[in-house]
């Protein structure tokens, strides 16, 4: 398994990968629709964020250590220090995948504090919030971080 995962490092695929409690997933490479809509929400929610006294940015090691972190497909968070592992982030946008694990992250991410987390479905063309309310997240038609409602973001996205 080490040779695999350094072989994964060494190739430059293990950017997704994540490490749950010390045990390693691997994120297999997305179809290319999503790294299209990865960059078109980004591109819709900058201008939101911006307002909010927020950053908008790309994927990112959430955690505190190399032994328990996820990779959201996009964050928004405060201004801050550029590190390798961002504790918290104000959003976390989950862009859907086949078999990914985008609603196991939820625990986690309450854990840390993730304010809001919008999960994207290219294939059903839908955006769906969720809000940490004592500890877990409630689905909420609005992003009150941003005050965006998920449909009107869901018409903007020119989606592939």
């Amino acid at each position: 398994m080490e040779a695999l995962i350094e072989r994964r490092k060494g190739l430059g695929l293990d950017r997704h990968d994540e490490v749950w409690e010390g045990v390693y997933h691997v994120a297999h490479h997305a179809h290319s629709r999503h790294g299209r809509v990865e960059i078109l929400l980004a591109v819709l929610l900058l201008p939101y964020a911006q307002r909010a006294g927020l950053d908008v940015v790309g994927a990112f090691n959430l955690g505190l250590d190399d032994h328990d972190f996820r990779v959201p497909d996009l964050g928004v968070r405060e201004p801050g220090p550029d590190a390798v592992y961002i504790a918290t982030a104000a959003m976390v946008v989950e862009i859907l995948s086949p078999d990914d694990e985008t609603f196991a992250k939820f625990d986690f991410y309450a854990s840390r504090g993730v304010r809001e987390i919008l999960v994207v479905d290219p294939d059903a063309r839908t955006i769906r919030c969720w809000h940490l309310v004592v500890g877990e997240y409630r689905e909420k038609a609005t992003s009150s971080l941003l005050s965006l409602s998920c449909s009107d973001l869901q018409e903007s996205l020119a989606w592939p």
